[in-house]
């Protein structure tokens, strides 16, 4: 399956970083567009009516810092990468989600790394190559609980769903509430069919009879159980394209 090319926003109030930034960007291979801001508020503007997978954003900027654009994104904002002429602002940045830093005058080959690491990242390629190893032996998925584990076929679950407390992993007959994060589960579910939708969800495909589009540019998809999961504006492109739709 190749790769989806990246849409990236740049945001910097100093139009000479801004545009280096913007340029050193648009020659990296597989990039598709760049948006250029150079405040907090345009940035959140954008992301209203655009899709964006990597937010690059200065750190130090008037009115509205990139920490505080970070904190008003909506929930399923775009892979962070802060801007930044002091490392130690780096710390704050990843307090608030970011998952990469450049350090100012931003280098080529750093931007090239750091580029490569939010496509493996948004092409859900970070994922733990023992578990399923481990897995494809038993055959059975442990998920954690407060009573010990549940032991269930990964083929069965349907969708696992976080609602701000616990992780709720669901199969056609059951409802599994879970001490593992989304994350967690992620790591542990075979590659293939399982696909995180939204930052609340992961759904199994197989499981899936028909997405509904709704108005944000996302997905409702409607289960075999009956069930209904939100996919994500940003997740619905992923989905697309692997599932070859425009």
């Amino acid at each position: 399956m190749a790769s989806i090319p990246l849409r990236l926003l740049v945001c910097d109030d100093e139009l000479m970083a801004r545009r280096r930034v913007h340029r050193l960007a648009s020659e990296q291979e597989g990039v598709e567009t760049v948006f250029e801001c150079e405040s907090g508020a345009e940035v959140l503007a954008t992301l209203a009516r655009e899709d964006v997978d990597v937010a690059i954003l200065d750190v130090n900027m008037p009115e509205m810092t990139g920490i505080e654009t970070v904190l008003a994104m909506p929930e399923d904002r775009p892979y962070v990468v802060f801007l930044t002429a002091h490392a130690e602002h780096a710390v704050a940045a990843f307090d608030v989600g970011a998952v990469d830093y450049l350090m100012k005058p931003v280098d080529e080959a750093r931007l090239a790394k750091a580029l490569a690491r939010a496509r493996q990242f948004l092409d859900g390629a970070a994922v733990s190559e023992a578990s399923p190893q481990a897995q494809a032996k038993l055959g059975k998925l442990a998920i954690a609980t407060t009573s010990g584990a549940a032991l269930v076929s990964p083929r069965d679950i349907t969708h696992a769903t976080f609602d701000g407390a616990l992780v709720t992993v669901h199969t056609s007959t059951r409802a599994i509430l879970t001490d593992d994060t989304l994350q967690d589960l992620e790591a542990k579910l075979p590659a293939g069919p399982f696909e995180r939708v939204h930052r609340r969800a992961i759904l199994n495909l197989e499981h899936v009879d028909r997405l509904e589009s709704v108005d944000s540019g996302g997905y409702v998809a409607l289960l075999t159980t009956g069930k209904r999961v939100d996919v994500s504006r940003q997740s619905a492109r992923r989905l697309r394209r692997r599932l070859g739709l425009r």
